[in-house]
C-alpha cells in the first residue's frame, strides 16, 4: 500500500489532521473531521496511513451523508471557467486542477461556451457541473459538459458524487 510521503496521518492530532485534510472535500472539513473520528473509534491507526484506506474511508463517508450534506458539499465546487477562476478566487487544487486541463487557456469563444453551458446547467439542476479534469484538456471537458447535461437530475447528483470522490483522490495522492 502507498502512504503519504508529506504526513503520517496516524501521527496527528485532529485538529493537524483536518487542517491537512479540509479540503480534500472541498470547503467540506467535515469530512475529513468524520474520518478522524473514525479511525480514533477503531483504533485502526496504520491503515489511515494509506493513502488507499483514507480515501475509501472519505468517499464512504460522502455516499453516507445525508442529501442535503452532499448538495452542500457539491454546491461548494466552483464553476468550471467561471466567475470564480477568473476573479482568482479558487483554492489552490481547484486552480492548479483546472489549469491542467488547459481551463485557463481558453478562447473566447470556449469562455463562452463555458459561461453557457454553467449557466445552462446550475438552471436544469440547482448545483453546478462537476467533473474531476485531471487527465482531460478543455476540449473533452466541453464535450462530457454537453453530453451530460442531457442527464436527469438523479443521475447527474450520483455523477457529481463519483466525480467528487475522483478529485478526492488525486488530492489525496498529491500529498
Amino acid at each position: 500500500m502507498t502512504h503519504f510521503s508529506s504526513c503520517t496521518p496516524s501521527q496527528l492530532t485532529q485538529s493537524d489532521f483536518v487542517a491537512i485534510f479540509a479540503d480534500i472535500y472541498e470547503h467540506s472539513p467535515w469530512v475529513a473531521e468524520q474520518a478522524y473520528q473514525q479511525y480514533q473509534a477503531q483504533k485502526v491507526d496504520s491503515s489511515i496511513d494509506e493513502i488507499a484506506s483514507l480515501q475509501k474511508c472519505m468517499a464512504d463517508i460522502l455516499l453516507a451523508a445525508s442529501h442535503e450534506q452532499q448538495l452542500a458539499l457539491i454546491n461548494a465546487h466552483p464553476d468550471l471557467a467561471g466567475r470564480a477562476a477568473v476573479n482568482g478566487e479558487l483554492t489552490a487544487a481547484s486552480t492548479s486542477e483546472q489549469a491542467g486541463a488547459g481551463i485557463d487557456q481558453c478562447t473566447t469563444e470556449e469562455f463562452n461556451s463555458f459561461t453557457q453551458l454553467n449557466d445552462a446547467y446550475k438552471a436544469k439542476f440547482n448545483f453546478p457541473f462537476i467533473k474531476a479534469v485531471r487527465g482531460a484538456n478543455r476540449f473533452l471537458i466541453l464535450a462530457d459538459f454537453k453530453r451530460r447535461i442531457q442527464n436527469d437530475a438523479n443521475t447527474e447528483f450520483k455523477q457529481a458524487l463519483l466525480e467528487i470522490n475522483k478529485i478526492a483522490a488525486f488530492r489525496l495522492n498529491d500529498l
